[in-house]
């Protein structure tokens, strides 16, 4: 990056600091569901049902009809909207749309986006939050996968590899020069909730009646979302207006990747990947799909951090201590590409 973009992004952060202090004024926000289809079950006993300590049994016959797979959404239009389309965030596996919100110690990066005059869509992917669940197996196929207190410590970049987690804080083997806020990590922990691994067709469906209601939009999606921001603008080429991918675990359709060609997708990866086991192959197939869509006529920005000389970035890259300096990177590469009024 060069020392006039680097200038521009502290600029931007000073920006994004003063602006810190000042109230978020809006001109609308609430909620949603969207997606979803009704489901059957029958061949079930009904059964009989205490819902409250002393309460009257109640018989619940779990036969019938069903609304599965809807997903939750909460918006904030800010009253000086700059960004020329709404800006959807999308989570990532095992996690929701808290994601975004407040960190452990700043702001997050809804705020900052607000704040720069986007108008953001922060979602509960399918089975996430306030999404909810369904039955399983009957709806939802296999078993939900949760989470021990030490997985993301060590998975996600902010522990030194196995075992780098302990119950102690003192104890804990943390990456050098890690961003991670880590004496927030019990904090972090407490927003983990359980994912499925059968979901996709599901969510993808409920991120498309997203855009379909919303309208023509920005994606910025993380980790598990990379599968879903890809292909679902791969099915709305024309409502897709660019891709902010971090650290994308998943990739689209390699057959399909001409139809990204007029949509510009911009890649960050944060710190430490080398020294993972798993990240350089997962990093390996974002570059490889990028270089697809350049291949079919697209164009495609990646950026390692660390080569910007922003370092020390974890897997949640918009939870790290240096969360509002990426951002603004963003903010600088939207400006870039004309999508702010």
């Amino acid at each position: 990056m060069s020392r006039i973009a680097i200038a521009s992004i502290a600029a931007l952060l000073t920006v994004g600091y003063a602006h810190a202090a000042e109230p978020i004024t809006l001109r609308d926000m609430g909620s949603f569901h969207v997606g979803g289809r009704l489901v059957e079950i029958s061949g079930k006993p009904v059964r009989e049902v205490v819902f409250a300590p002393g309460g009257v049994p109640a018989k619940v016959d779990p036969n019938g009809t069903y609304q599965v797979e809807q997903m939750y959404v909460q918006y904030f239009l800010p009253a000086n909207e700059k960004g020329a389309y709404p800006l959807l965030m999308w989570h990532g596996g095992g996690l929701t749309g808290v994601t975004y919100e407040t960190t452990p110690d700043r702001e997050g990066w809804l705020n900052y986006f607000l704040r720069m005059g986007w108008g953001v869509y922060n979602s509960d992917a399918v089975e996430r939050g306030r999404a909810g669940w369904a039955q399983y197996p009957d709806i939802f196929k296999g078993e939900p996968v949760f989470l021990t207190t030490a997985n993301p410590f060590e998975r996600f970049r902010i522990g030194d590899g196995p075992n780098s987690y302990d119950p102690d804080p003192a104890k804990r083997k943390l990456l050098p020069g890690n961003q991670f806020p880590v004496e927030g990590y019990e904090n972090f922990v407490k927003q983990n909730v359980p994912r499925w691994t059968t979901t996709d067709d599901a969510t993808i469906a409920a991120y498309i009646a997203e855009i379909d209601r919303v309208g023509p939009s920005v994606l910025l999606f993380h980790s598990q979302a990379g599968t879903f921001g890809f292909k679902v603008a791969q099915a709305r080429p024309d409502k897709v207006k660019a891709l902010i991918a971090i650290e994308p675990a998943g990739i689209g359709d390699p057959a399909k990747a001409d139809v990204l060609k007029n949509v510009p997708p911009l890649i960050i990866y944060g710190d430490y990947i080398e020294r993972d086991s798993r990240w350089p192959k997962i990093r390996a197939n974002g570059i490889a799909f990028a270089d697809a869509i350049k291949a079919a006529g697209g164009s495609v920005d990646i950026i390692d951090l660390p080569q910007t000389g922003i370092k020390g970035n974890s897997h949640m890259v918009m939870m790290d201590k240096n969360n509002l300096e990426v951002a603004a990177l963003i903010q600088k590469w939207l400006e870039g590409k004309g999508l702010t009024k």
